[in-house]
């Protein structure tokens, strides 16, 4: 089948984005998210490919039979200067983009095996997980469907599902539901829940980033965004252009700055758990655990 890249967002689109919808999706994005469900809370938490990637038959990298790389136990926080700005946080390797139900069958079955592998070698595996789809502009009128998946397994390879056209097709669901195999994110979630109401399909092991931060460093109440940790902790600036971010994800086929932006989100997911994992969690102040023993009597 072949690739046609869209470079650009129908006029029509474009001319929802007028400075006024701009500020009021950044001020509900800047809202804390509700706290998720109870029964989530206790969880731990292709063949269309991109045109790099229109080969079939490829071989398993070396980087899937080799544990991530880990970070040594004296690391520091980046210095945030105000006076620079971070290198944008770009995802390196290959996008894998799937379209069709056979397609996303295909994708998630490869992705199956590769998790299978990555078990025997580091016996637990982290997916870099997100969701994408088209906003409303207008009151009254409730978004799209999910309509874009995209998971994270490696520096080497990402791949972006156009689910919308898709459906979650078997071997995707298989891979979403097991509950050994951890999905993180921010806000993941909400994510599972909007999965689950267009869908009717459950995301299983959801590992928050935002709570795994605080946990790190013992705060209970900061609300972490995904470009607030990339900074923090990979010293990047992540891209957050509002004409792709809350652009039409439904239509076929993504851009090629589409397809960037989605694979850098679930890669930058995946990177901020590698480093978060490798830290001991924060040891409470003498006085506090003190408090807390108080308050409990």
């Amino acid at each position: 089948m072949e690739f046609k890249e869209n470079n650009s967002f129908s006029l029509d689109w474009d001319d929802r984005f007028t400075e006024d919808v701009i500020r009021l999706m950044d001020a509900i994005e800047a809202t804390p998210p509700p706290p998720p469900p109870s029964s989530s809370s206790k969880k731990r938490k292709s063949a269309v490919h991109h045109q790099d990637n229109l080969k079939t038959g490829r071989q398993l990298p070396h980087s899937i039979l080799s544990p991530p790389r880990s970070f040594p136990s004296s690391f520091a926080r980046c210095q945030s200067n105000t006076r620079l700005r971070y290198p944008p946080l770009r995802f390196g390797g290959h996008i894998l983009y799937s379209f069709t139900e056979d397609e996303v069958e295909n994708a998630a079955m490869e992705l199956l095996k590769i998790v299978e592998i990555k078990k025997k070698e580091m016996g637990q595996v982290a997916l870099g997980f997100d969701i994408e789809w088209k906003p409303s502009f207008q009151k009254g009128i409730l978004p799209g469907k999910a309509a874009v998946m995209q998971i994270c397994c490696d520096s080497q390879y990402c791949y972006v599902m156009h689910i919308f056209h898709s459906g979650i097709p078997q071997s995707l669901q298989v891979l979403l539901e097991d509950s050994e195999i951890i999905k993180v994110g921010v806000a993941i979630d909400g994510d599972a829940v909007k999965v689950f109401s267009d869908y009717k399909v459950s995301v299983n092991a959801l590992e928050d980033l935002s709570d795994l931060a605080n946990q790190k460093f013992d705060s209970d109440c900061r609300h972490w965004s995904l470009a607030a940790l990339t900074e923090e902790f990979i010293c990047k600036e992540l891209p957050k252009p509002k004409k792709i971010r809350l652009g039409n994800w439904e239509l076929y086929p993504l851009s090629n700055a589409q397809l960037q932006y989605a694979a850098t989100d679930a890669f930058a997911s995946w990177q901020i758990y590698q480093v978060l994992k490798s830290l001991p969690d924060a040891v409470k102040d003498p006085a506090d655990k003190q408090s807390e023993t108080i308050s409990s009597q």
